[in-house]
């Protein structure tokens, strides 16, 4: 049973495409969830259509991310932590830290689009690569200083 795909479906495919599926997947999963409609000339007409228009939704998005990454790439972060001996800071710079003080300048960043190899625990200065989108990576420059 051929069917054009509404959403994206994990290890089927993308929104806009045309599959061949067993009968029983179409009909008792993928249409009463709406995931698909059937495919026929006037279902490809309004596919060809719904296509164009993810394409601009995409377009988009991409141009709205590289814009936010220029505004985060040109911020600079500062964290004051306490030190011990030999400059050894008391805990570390996590990625909750790094979110948090971005929120307070404006950028509403998931902590888990921070990429942090591991947890900063030295004084220095340190560049984090936080991804916006996919194929989007802006880099925030951050200090830690002795408080």
């Amino acid at each position: 049973m051929k069917v054009i795909l509404q959403k994206d479906i994990p290890n089927l495919g993308e929104a806009g495409d045309i599959k061949e599926v067993a009968n029983g997947y179409a009909r008792n999963f993928l249409l009463p969830k709406n995931l698909v409609i059937m495919a026929n000339d006037s279902s490809k007409k309004a596919i060809e259509h719904q296509n164009k228009m993810i394409r601009i939704k995409k377009e988009k998005r991409k141009k709205q991310s590289e814009k936010l990454m220029e505004a985060i790439s040109s911020v600079e972060l500062s964290f004051s932590v306490q030190v011990g001996e030999e400059d050894k800071l008391f805990g570390s710079v996590t990625t909750m830290d790094i979110a948090k003080q971005l929120k307070e300048k404006g950028f509403d960043i998931d902590k888990k689009k921070i990429h942090l190899a591991a947890p900063i625990k030295e004084l220095g200065n340190f560049e984090v690569p936080v991804k916006i989108d996919e194929g989007i990576t802006a880099t925030v420059k951050l200090t830690v200083n002795k408080e």
